[in-house]
């Protein structure tokens, strides 16, 4: 069975986490889900229908954000990769730097250093010259900055249809095939 980890930290955007969650439980996948302690406040304030139970009962398997002792921070442990949405400024700078301070980003650098698909959907703007170093940094790297931008072309109806599209194209990157609405030209 494949396996993916989940990260999600602390920016605007739950729902996009939560949707990763949901869609990939409909798959054969083995989900690995990581959430930081910013994630879990930013939550409260912004998505408070969404508890920390809803994130953890799609998820096969959960991991403490404190345990870098975890499976998840090791590169013997074989993942398709990572998918972190939202990610922060923060989560991206220590991504970057390879300076990390939790699970969730020692779990990211692992995915680098294995030459496994990372992809961050990064939620801030405007961006300063800091932000879009960092992102060229991960790029160089062989990380996948993808920000979640909607696309218009599919008229979408809802918040819900915009978070589904945008999270089913990062894990299109993974490889993964979902039944979208797609451009057809």
């Amino acid at each position: 069975m494949d396996k993916i980890i989940v990260g999600i930290s602390g920016a605007s955007g739950t729902q996009y986490g939560l949707k990763a969650l949901e869609i990939l439980k409909q798959c054969d996948v083995e989900t690995h889900l990581v959430i930081s302690k910013s994630a879990l406040q930013v939550m409260k304030h912004e998505a408070s229908q969404i508890t920390s139970q809803d994130l953890e009962n799609l998820a096969d398997i959960i991991h403490p954000v404190g345990n870098i002792g975890a499976t998840i921070a090791s590169g013997s442990f074989k993942t398709k990769g990572m998918l972190i949405t939202p990610c922060s400024i923060k989560t991206l700078s220590e991504i970057a730097t390879g300076v990390t301070s939790s699970l969730l980003t020692r779990a990211a650098d692992v995915v680098l250093k294995e030459r496994r698909r990372l992809v961050l959907m990064v939620r801030e703007t405007p961006l300063h010259l800091g932000h879009l170093r960092s992102m060229t940094t991960v790029t160089e790297m062989g990380g996948i900055i993808m920000p979640p931008v909607p696309s218009l072309y599919t008229q979408p109806k809802t918040v819900d249809e915009i978070v589904h599209h945008s999270v089913v194209r990062a894990l299109d990157l993974f490889g993964f095939d979902f039944d979208m609405p797609r451009w057809q030209g």
